[in-house]
């Protein structure tokens, strides 16, 4: 079972959104004849030492990963997700310090995404996240078990919920990912799909696309 640093790290695929500007659940779309989502479990599986999956009842069993529920009710972003993640995490008791967040739309995030995110910790408090292009990405990141009870008071009592409201209030360290050059132009690896333009776009990439 691979670890890093002999510290086990679960992930959870943030899978929660409503897909508004596709028209239709993101996760499941057939990238190159295939589920997104699969795409993103396949790339995740070697990198991490267990897979969950935080999204809505009703359409991912089929994908056979635990599913781990928003704790508040309605739709309150990422936010949620990542610390429904936690909760889940503290629950399985499993030996961790931070949990993994990658999202069900951004399907050439790095083979190396957790390896070099873990090298970036310095303390079990400490939240990292993935840069690319001179852009954060937040929901890429390690989120520390040890924050779990703030993320909650936070998601509990800020009107906007805002991710990034949420880190810069702790001590965040970003990894910088380079663009990945291939036959088709350089590919930021934290490219997602949001609009059907974006869904042709990776039909394309994936053509091109090398681990």
């Amino acid at each position: 079972m691979p670890t890093i640093s002999n510290q086990p790290v679960p992930a959870i695929i943030l899978a929660g959104g409503r897909s508004s500007r596709m028209g239709s659940n993101k996760a499941l779309l057939p990238l190159g004849g295939v589920p997104m989502l699969r795409h993103i479990i396949d790339r995740l599986s070697p990198q991490v030492t267990s897979v969950s999956l935080n999204a809505p009842p009703g359409w991912a069993g089929d994908f056979g990963l635990p599913l781990v529920a928003d704790r508040v009710a309605g739709e309150a972003g990422p936010i949620a997700g990542i610390a429904a993640g936690l909760h889940h995490a503290l629950r399985q008791d499993c030996g961790a310090t931070h949990i993994l967040t990658v999202p069900s739309d951004s399907p050439f995030f790095p083979a190396d995404l957790v390896s070099r995110l873990h090298a970036a910790v310095s303390d079990e408090r400490d939240i990292v996240i993935a840069v690319s292009g001179g852009q954060d990405h937040p929901v890429f990141g390690l989120w520390p078990l040890a924050l779990s009870e703030e993320m909650e008071f936070f998601l509990q009592t800020d009107e906007r919920r805002r991710l990034r409201d949420f880190f810069r209030r702790h001590v965040t360290r970003e990894v910088d990912f380079p663009f990945l050059e291939t036959p088709a132009g350089p590919i930021d690896p934290f490219f997602n799909v949001n609009t059907p333009d974006d869904f042709a776009r990776a039909q394309e990439i994936l053509e091109h696309f090398h681990a």
